[in-house]
C-alpha cells in the first residue's frame, strides 16, 4: 500500500509541479527564488538525465514503460522491508512523472535550476529528485544488505 500511495504522490506532485511550471513560464524564462541561487526555470529535456542522448524521447519513453512494470514486479517478489518500499515507490514515481511528460509533450520538464553565477547544477524536476533518492537508498542497501530488511521496530 505505502508503495503505491508513494509512486501516486510522486506523480502528482510531480505533474502539479510541472503543470504550474508551464501555464506560468515561457521556455527558457526563469524566476528567482532565492537569488541566483535557487530559480525555476522552464526547460524541456528531450534526452535522459543531465540531458544526455537528446532527442530520444519516444525511445525513453518504452524504455520507462519496461522499467515501471520491471520494478511493480521486482517489488512483488521483493522482500516487504520499510527502505526497499521507499525506494521502489520512489523510483516507480519518478520513471512515471517522467514518462507522462515524454508521451504528453515529447519531452521531460525541467525546471529547478541551482548554483552560483553561471555554476549551474543540472536543472531537475521532481521526478528526477524521486529517482536520485531511490538510487542514493538502493545503493545503501547494496552496500548495507541489512537494511533492506529493516522495518520500524526493528
Amino acid at each position: 500500500m505505502l508503495f503505491a500511495i508513494l509512486a501516486g504522490g510522486i506523480v502528482v506532485a510531480d505533474q502539479a509541479s510541472k503543470g504550474w511550471v508551464v501555464a506560468s513560464l515561457d521556455v527558457g524564462e526563469a524566476l528567482e527564488v532565492l537569488g541566483d541561487w535557487l530559480r525555476i526555470v522552464h526547460w524541456r529535456n528531450s534526452g535522459i538525465l543531465f540531458g544526455m542522448l537528446p532527442q530520444s524521447a519516444p525511445a525513453f519513453a518504452i524504455v520507462s514503460m519496461v522499467v515501471a512494470g520491471l520494478i511493480v514486479a521486482y517489488h512483488a517478489k521483493a522482500g516487504r522491508g520499510l527502505l526497499v518500499t521507499l525506494a521502489l515507490g520512489l523510483l516507480l514515481g519518478g520513471a512515471l512523472g517522467n514518462l507522462v511528460d515524454r508521451l504528453r509533450y515529447g519531452s521531460v520538464i525541467d525546471f529547478v535550476d541551482m548554483g552560483i553565477g553561471t555554476w549551474r547544477f543540472y536543472t531537475y524536476n521532481v521526478a528526477d529528485a524521486a529517482i536520485s533518492t531511490s538510487i542514493v537508498l538502493l545503493i545503501a542497501m547494496a552496500m548495507f544488505p541489512r537494511l533492506g530488511d529493516w522495518a520500524p521496530g526493528d
